[in-house]
């Protein structure tokens, strides 16, 4: 649901003409390399591509303009039309709207003298709202440029804003992380097979990483058939830790026997689920375990190429991804002939241009193929037909970090934590209106009030519990008489919940339920790629459903409607994006009947609800 734009003129130095030539040329000659040349282009030419620049990319690249543009379109980070020195992208997703974004978004505009899509006279600051940064324990939050800024207040925001215009900015790359330390955060006790790493060692030191272990893994498996490797993955129990829990080595047998080569692993890190902030911590914090799991995957099912499609606003992670992989393949932990061994892998960070919707595999792989990220229609599936139309492999990061631990110690020692029908360890996050937000790694099957009340340091001071969402925007609501469900598959979709990508969106006694799935949905209205008519059109309405309720002019009729247009969507859409709102819709109109009948009747009872919607 993005606004077409039309791209501006704007003539070119012929300093920036040679620069632009010769980024294309340097990306043209890697395979998948348009996301990457556009990201480039866009630096070079201010935070923007003029016409001339995409015209030059086009040339350079043999893609028809016209093509061209159909791809920048479909990508939020990418825009054909002027910005200022400074982007500044305030994030409106559920986790920073409970915080208040949209107040602090109008504080923000009348400190710039701008609205939202403006720029200021000066150049200085262009003003974008964005969907979730990916770091919601620091909610509320904006970006500019590359560097976040957490735990926004109207004071905090003036200060930031002078520091820019006092020429006092941040060089991403000198910072230790994004966000907090995991000092900051309460330990399980648990044996840390993900994190142990993490803030422990130098992420950006090959050698630091050695000393821990590292690598070892990658020789075992070496030393293993392929065969040995993929049932001892498969035999652990280790399942997908992105969403959907697919057994990954169950997915590892699918492609081993395939005779089409070449193979690919591609390593999704395009965390957009809001409130999923785990994978940045493994990424910046420890990027050579994630390489390390990469390249036993290739090993395990005959794969030579492997990508990480990293989220575009992760600049810090794939600034130290590239760094890991530049070290590994110096010392032959990667690339050609690897150890000696006969087997080789080349690893490549693709970079994501600002769509929810390629955090689902075939929309990832489109995109790292330089198109539109729409997802495919299924089957084939990536492991027979992926990248390039050859068999693929996509895993979550934390899925692929946790498979040097499995194959170094064996498929019993990892399958003796969690619960049998959830095996391991889980990095859980727990975010929103708890006393302390934060990310704990801990064998599965904790319960989620455990999570909250141990961890989280439960509902913040002065305030009551009211509702969790489970698993990240796409599931169900609990109340507290849920809470006590443990946190395994099984048990979580009996109690119309998910353990999803980890994530708990803990709500106090101040949100307004109905508030919040409109903001839901209002995301996920803007994020459907259009693809199927069921979501394009479906999302829109139920988005236009919603506003109705929130503003105190809807019905019975609305809801029934509502529950039966997404069951429909469950029914008929192409992607899971389209079957998500059915979860959270039916839990919240079901579990707070109350709250949606007093809507009804013409009144919020918290007075949060505006009669205003969100800009198409």
């Amino acid at each position: 649901m993005l606004e077409i734009k039309r791209p501006v003129s704007s003539p070119l130095s012929p300093e920036q003409v040679s620069a632009i030539r010769e980024a294309v040329a340097r990306h043209k000659a890697v395979k998948g390399g348009l996301l990457p040349a556009l990201h480039a282009v866009q630096g070079l030419c201010g935070n923007w591509l003029p016409m001339e620049a995409l015209q030059l990319v086009s040339q350079g690249m043999d893609i028809p303009y016209p093509y061209l543009y159909g791809v920048i379109s479909f990508y939020t980070m990418f825009s054909p039309t002027p910005r200022g020195k400074y982007l500044i992208r305030m994030c409106e997703s559920p986790p920073c709207h409970i915080w208040g974004a949209e107040d602090l978004l109008e504080g923000l505009q009348a400190e710039l003298g701008i609205k939202v899509g403006e720029t200021t006279r000066d150049g200085l600051f262009t003003l974008e709202p964005t969907a979730c940064l990916g770091v919601c324990e620091v909610s509320p939050a904006m970006q500019i440029n590359e560097v976040v800024f957490g735990r926004l207040t109207p004071e905090r925001l003036k200060n930031i804003i002078a520091d820019y215009r006092a020429g006092k900015t941040v060089d991403y790359r000198t910072l230790p992380r994004t966000t907090n330390p995991l000092s900051d955060y309460p330990v399980s006790g648990d044996e840390l097979v993900l994190l142990a790493n993490v803030d422990r060692i130098d992420p950006l030191s090959l050698d630091a990483y050695l000393e821990q272990g590292g690598y070892e893994a990658l020789k075992k498996a070496l030393a293993m058939s392929q065969e040995e490797v993929v049932n001892t993955v498969k035999d652990s129990g280790l399942r997908g830790r992105g969403g959907a829990g697919f057994p990954t080595g169950l997915k590892w047998s699918f492609t081993l026997p395939n005779p089409n080569f070449p193979k690919y692993i591609v390593c999704n890190a395009d965390e957009g689920e809001p409130g999923t902030i785990k994978d940045r911590y493994l990424m910046e914090g420890d990027p050579h375990r994630v390489l390390e799991g990469m390249a036993i995957a290739g090993y395990a099912v005959g794969a030579s190429g492997g990508y990480i499609y990293v989220r575009g606003e992760y600049y810090l992670s794939m600034d130290r991804l590239r760094k890991a992989i530049e070290d590994a393949t110096a010392r032959n932990l990667l690339g050609d002939n690897i150890l000696g061994s006969g087997f080789s892998f080349h690893i490549q960070v693709q970079t994501g241009g600002g769509s929810y919707v390629c955090g689902e595999e075939t929309g990832l792989i489109e995109s790292i193929e330089g198109k539109r990220g729409n997802p495919r229609i299924k089957p084939p599936f990536p492991g027979v037909v992926g990248v390039w139309n050859k068999p693929t492999i996509v895993n979550n990061v934390e899925s692929l970090a946790s498979v040097p631990s499995i194959v170094m110690h064996g498929s019993e020692w990892y399958k003796s934590k969690g619960t049998e029908d959830a095996r391991g360890t889980k990095i859980f996050q727990v975010v929103g209106h708890v006393h302390k937000p934060c990310i704990v790694e801990a064998n599965l099957g904790m319960t989620v009030r455990q999570l909250i009340d141990k961890y989280g340091g439960g509902v913040r001071e002065g305030h009551k519990y009211k509702a969790c969402q489970t698993g990240g925007s796409s599931f169900g609501f609990f109340l507290d008489e849920q809470l006590d469900t443990p946190m395994e598959y099984k048990a979580m979709a009996m109690a119309e919940g998910a353990l999803g990508s980890g994530t708990m969106l803990v709500m106090d006694d101040t949100t307004c339920v109905v508030d919040v799935v409109k903001s839901i949905l209002y995301f996920f209205q803007h994020e459907s790629c259009g693809f199927c008519l069921p979501c394009r059109r479906g999302t829109r309405v139920l988005y236009e459903l919603i506003s109705k309720v929130a503003a105190g002019r809807g019905a019975r009729a609305d809801l029934d409607r509502m529950i039966s247009l997404s069951q429909i969507m469950v029914d008929s859409s192409n992607c899971a994006l389209g079957m998500s709102p059915y979860f959270f819709i039916k839990t919240t109109i079901e579990r707070f009947a109350d709250e949606y009948q007093a809507h009804l009747d013409g009144k919020c009872p918290l007075g949060v609800c505006k009669a205003k919607e969100h800009s198409p």
